[in-house]
């Protein structure tokens, strides 16, 4: 199944093509977005761009909050992790979020979920092949 993403709103601006399950793809934003919503102090930016020399699609979910420490970046994408910050709060979740949009992204997408340096906060970065590469 082929999903289209419109980058910009530009005339001339083309969609581009990325092959994925739309609803899979939909729950990778959403966990991202959820992470986001759960430690972001108040803003929550996200960006969607496209680098046709490396036919990749990128998506980035930033937030404003405690951030993720480096030392941390390969654990949270383990299941059941929560770091301390996130359990003390009432709403925290169950520690799936972010291991589930990882295996879609990677194993199911043939893409990559990494945390990105940041001087502020969390800065996730989805890439996914474009279709002309698929």
């Amino acid at each position: 199944m082929a999903l289209t993403l419109h980058l910009g709103n530009a005339p001339g601006d083309e969609p581009v093509l990325v092959y994925g399950h739309r609803s899979l793809l939909a729950r990778v934003l959403g966990n991202l977005l959820d992470n986001a919503e759960r430690h972001a102090t108040s803003t929550i930016t996200i960006r969607l761009t496209h680098h046709p020399d490396q036919h990749q699609a990128v998506l980035e979910v930033c937030d404003d909050g405690p951030g993720i420490p480096p030392q941390y970046r390969t654990h949270v994408f383990e299941r059941f992790t929560r770091l301390d910050d996130a359990r003390t709060q009432d709403s925290g979740g169950a520690g799936l979020g972010l291991a589930l949009a990882q295996h879609i992204t990677t194993t199911l997408h043939h893409g990559t979920l990494r945390i990105t340096d940041s001087p502020h906060g969390a800065h996730l970065t989805v890439c996914l092949p474009t279709a002309a590469d698929t």
